[in-house]
């Protein structure tokens, strides 16, 4: 599979006032093309200084970033670098500068010299793929929360990148707001093959993901499959993260003496679990 984002041993430090504080420490990440990825960690884990890193808004100090690859310290490959890989951010209202929908949508065309046919097939296409198409003559004050976060999305969709980094995009989000999102996400991944890092907060946002980064005080501590990753529930906690509501009950079950697999992440798998164990079916772990 084609790798479309490489870390080197990547290590970028913060400087604050008298002090320099290391963020990342020789990081090394590989993100195959098409892979819905979740980053987790908890605040000063590193996992949003690494994310800036995808599409160059930070330089690696040490180690180098290759996106399909282009390293990005060469400033020649910049232009290439930010339309292979968009980035979206925990607020919209940062990213939305247009006072009408398919405006906002078609900033970036217009600044980069898309011709004027062009720009509205794109911002038609990109507008239907997040579901916004209906709102294209609102203007953005008046959306919700997810609303707001689909536009901004669609504007990035509308450059047509192979990759989306999304650095907490539903952390402002009522509940309805986050499904809206996820699921446009989930969408382009599926639908159109668009390659997701999603740095979260969120575990059960984390359970939907191919694969699940956590990391740790500027490394990566576990990689593997959400079933891997959560399964590790004492790790996690350790480092002050939790693990998606079921996978914890059945940790708590398990520990109480019933014979659980420890990797059940989805709330109608632990459903048929249990009911198997009571009934004497289950399998022993």
């Amino acid at each position: 599979m084609n790798k479309i984002i490489e870390a080197e041993k990547v290590s970028f430090r913060y400087e604050e006032e008298d002090t320099t504080r290391l963020v990342l420490k020789e990081v090394s990440l590989e993100i195959p093309a098409g892979q819905f990825l979740a980053i987790l960690g908890h605040n000063g884990s590193g996992k949003s200084t690494l994310a800036k890193h995808f599409n160059a808004i930070l330089l690696p100090m040490g180690g180098r970033v290759l996106v399909e690859g282009m390293d990005t310290r060469e400033e020649e490959h910049l232009y290439d670098i930010r339309q292979r890989v968009g980035m979206v951010f925990q607020n919209p209202d940062n990213q939305i500068v247009a006072t009408i929908v398919e405006e906002d949508v078609a900033f970036a065309l217009e600044n980069n010299g898309v011709e004027p046919a062009e720009i509205r097939r794109r911002v038609d296409e990109a507008l239907k793929a997040v579901g916004m198409y209906e709102y294209r003559e609102h203007a953005p004050h008046q959306l919700s929360g997810g609303q707001k976060q689909r536009v901004a999305i669609a504007g990035i969709i509308a450059m047509r990148p192979r990759c989306i980094v999304l650095d907490e995009p539903t952390a402002m989000l009522d509940p309805k707001g986050r499904r809206e999102v996820l699921a446009t996400i989930h969408r382009l991944n599926k639908e159109e093959g668009i390659t997701v890092a999603l740095i979260t907060h969120y575990m059960d946002e984390a359970a939907q993901a191919d694969r699940v980064v956590v990391m740790d005080e500027g490394v990566i501590l576990l990689d593997g499959s959400p079933r891997q990753v959560f399964s590790q529930v004492e790790t996690l906690k350790n480092v002050g993260l939790d693990v998606p509501q079921t996978t914890e009950l059945v940790h708590e079950l398990r520990a109480a003496g019933w014979k659980l697999r420890p990797d059940i992440i989805g709330e109608e798998e632990c459903i048929r679990e249990i009911a198997a164990y009571l009934k004497g079916q289950a399998v022993p772990s």
